[in-house]
């Protein structure tokens, strides 16, 4: 038994010497920073008393030591526990209270108001600044780094993440060495990652697409990051000619497409884009593929399963789907109701099995049973069919399917004909009550920069396109779309902002 994921890193990492990560102000960590960094951490979590099993809870900005503490929870056999940077107080309190973590780390300006809540568990608080530096980083560094990794098992926890919780309560997904690691693996394989490669990360590492997907492919390839705090256009347009790939939610792709200055020529070189967290519109797809040359590859995975499908490196990248599925995944298309698989076309809700599917909800084994079938299929939530030739296509999620006159709306089937409209950038369609239907659709509209929409003109545009049921009863336009931090279009939020729509 050994330290499962970190020990898999370390016997996969090039020469120590070699950069990890470089920051857009020059600062550099070489692998063998990344041993030392990790292990003073690590020391530092078990002087404060974590033993295997021990929840570290994190609320802290991105920067290179908040990446070396999930490294050094995972070599002190804790589990790491990220939280949205974006989350208040009070949100905080019901996690910690939930998780009961060991320590706490979070910003200088935020212990007085977490104080309270880390005292009621018992959590030992520590702090960690924008830049690294804070009373944990202190402590690491009075670390003399001559650390042996704790063992671990395959099974072993290492990492909770809490589900974003739009309806009902925020779950803790339970991930485990090998759910990690496997899926590590089989995406260095299957988007061919190597040593040469050099990432552009700017997103958030409170997430799995910043946290597993881009940082755990990086070290098992023995690649290198360039480390953004966020994403800047300015910055991502400097940076891109020495990467040779980059993960993104779709925003970033919109807002690199609304640059001038993001051409053909500076991008010539790039080896691979890849785009997750939230759909693709097919419309961005096709217009970035015809500015630059470069299909983008969009991918589909969860909090709890990490990557599931894929479009192929090889072959066609299919706009508005998300390929197949991973190699070692199951995937099928089933009827909600009776978990028996659909017909291929038919629309289901989508179930995945495989290593990479975590062990349940924490402390919630009740709905961990809803969520599993018996042949331990997990159910998504996502409503999906599968094409003739294989490929996937996700037409939202089963909570936001709209029911109209004993009809079903999938959205994403009505989203990406508005999105084809001339002039719209973006578009979200929702079930309202409706007193004769049971529910109206809706649809809420973003025009392009520039662009004047006229709500009849969308409803027009789609009169012979769709079955009457399926056409929206009312089209808004905002200026802006509601997101969460990972580019989501927040669908609670818009059903709440128009739900007297027909009253």
């Amino acid at each position: 038994m050994t330290n499962h994921l970190f020990s898999e890193i370390r016997n996969r990492m090039p020469d120590e010497g070699k950069t990890f990560l470089e920051t857009a102000e020059g600062r550099r960590l070489t692998y063998g920073d990344v041993v030392s960094l990790s292990a003073r951490f690590a020391q530092a979590l078990i002087g404060l008393g974590v033993e295997p099993g021990d929840r570290v809870a994190v609320q802290v900005e991105k920067s290179p030591e908040a990446l070396m503490l999930y490294l050094a929870t995972v070599r002190a056999g804790g589990v790491f526990l990220p939280l949205n940077t974006a989350y208040t107080p009070a949100e905080i309190d019901y996690f910690v209270t939930d998780a009961e973590p060991k320590v706490l780390v979070c910003d200088p300006a935020s212990r007085e108001a977490l104080s309270a809540t880390a005292s009621k568990v018992g959590a030992s608080l520590q702090t960690m600044d924008a830049a690294g530096r804070g009373s944990l980083t202190d402590l690491a560094e009075a670390q003399d780094g001559a650390f042996e990794d704790v063992a671990r098992a395959d099974d072993d926890l290492a990492a909770i993440l809490y589900t974003s919780g739009t309806t009902g309560r925020s779950k803790g997904a339970m991930l485990s060495h090998e759910n990690l690691a496997s899926n590590a693996r089989t995406l260095v394989d299957y988007w061919k990652f190597t040593s040469d490669d050099v990432l552009l990360h700017a997103l958030p590492i409170f997430h799995t697409h910043g946290l597993f997907v881009a940082t755990n492919c990086l070290l098992m390839a023995g690649g290198s990051l360039l480390f953004l705090p966020k994403f800047d256009l300015d910055t991502v347009l400097k940076l891109l000619p020495r990467a040779t790939t980059m993960m993104g939610v779709p925003t970033f792709y919109i807002r690199l497409l609304t640059s001038s200055a993001f051409t053909k020529d500076l991008v010539a070189h790039m080896r691979l884009f890849i785009s997750g967290s939230a759909p693709l519109s097919a419309e961005v797809h096709r217009e970035f593929s015809g500015r630059t040359g470069h299909a983008i590859l969009e991918r589909y995975g969860m909090t709890e399963t990490n990557m599931n499908t894929s479009n192929p490196y090889d072959g066609e990248r299919r706009p508005g789907t998300v390929g197949f599925p991973l190699p070692g995944v199951a995937v099928r298309i089933a009827d909600p109701q009776t978990g028996r698989e659909v017909a291929r076309g038919e629309v289901g809700v989508i179930e995945v099995k495989g290593p990479n599917v975590f062990q349940g909800y924490w402390r919630m084994p009740e709905k961990t049973a809803e969520e599993f079938r018996v042949d331990r299929f997990f159910i998504t939530g996502d409503m999906g069919q599968v094409s003739e030739d294989g490929y996937i296509s996700i037409v939202g999620r089963a909570k936001d399917l709209i029911i109209s006159g004993g009809f079903n709306v999938y959205p994403a089937e009505v989203e990406a004909l508005i999105d084809e409209i001339e002039g719209v950038a973006e578009s979200a369609v929702v079930g309202v009550p409706h007193p004769d239907f049971g529910e109206g659709v809706v649809a809420v509209v973003a025009p392009k920069a520039g662009v004047t929409l006229d709500p009849a003109a969308i409803t027009g545009a789609l009169a012979d396109k769709l079955a009457k049921f399926k056409q929206p009863k009312k089209v808004h336009v905002l200026e802006t779309l509601p997101r969460n931090t990972m580019g989501k279009i927040q669908k609670n939020v818009l059903r709440d902002q128009f739900k007297g729509d027909f009253a």
